[in-house]
């Protein structure tokens, strides 16, 4: 049984897109910043960090958006979401690392910062998915980020031309469609 605790809109986003795009069935448990649900003795027992996602394993909590995707790319490897080579493997890695280390903080530092940190996911993107022929966990955590970045700053068409290009290729897949739909009908109520 797997269960998500995610808050619509935050970094959650992207296991929960994941679930769709594996088709695992999944209890979904949404969760408040207004409310501080994840301040809850009940929550920071399952996540001590008190933050999303948690993933709920058959009553064991997994945290953090990278090993998520990576447990559902292993556990459902018909979805394709991770090639099947080690090299392969390590770039998922890498692009994951270089998503939770530099991109995601990048907005803190300023937004001229956060355009630097862009400009280069823009250019190591270039015109494909990120891993090359097919969408992959890493396209899929690529893409939460700059969901917000596009919807909260809405960037100059042609500022980042392959993030713009890999947007609209994640927003047609049906698992992102149904993601967003089910998010916003929540809500959205994102920290700064």
């Amino acid at each position: 049984m797997l269960t998500l605790f995610f808050a619509p809109g935050s970094s959650s986003m992207a296991v929960h897109i994941a679930l769709h795009e594996v088709g695992a069935a999944f209890e979904a448990k949404p969760m408040s910043f207004r409310a501080k649900d994840m301040q809850g003795a009940s929550y920071l027992k399952l996540n001590p960090e008190g933050r999303v996602p948690t993933l709920v394993i058959d009553g064991r909590p997994l945290t953090e958006v990278a090993a998520i995707l990576f447990y559902l790319a292993r556990r459902f490897p018909q979805a394709e979401l991770l090639p099947h080579d080690i090299e392969a493997e390590a770039q998922a890695l890498s692009w994951m690392s270089f998503i939770a280390a530099t991109l995601h903080p990048a907005r803190r530092q300023g937004l001229d910062h956060a355009r630097e940190v862009y400009a280069i996911a823009d250019r190591r993107l270039g015109p494909t998915w990120a891993l090359g022929a097919h969408c992959s966990i890493a396209d899929i955590h690529l893409f939460r980020l700059y969901w917000r970045l596009f919807n909260s700053l809405k960037p100059a068409p042609g500022t980042f031309p392959n993030l713009d290009a890999h947007y609209a290729r994640m927003m047609a897949r049906p698992a992102v469609k149904k993601t967003i739909e089910i998010e916003s009908a929540i809500g959205y109520e994102l920290p700064g």
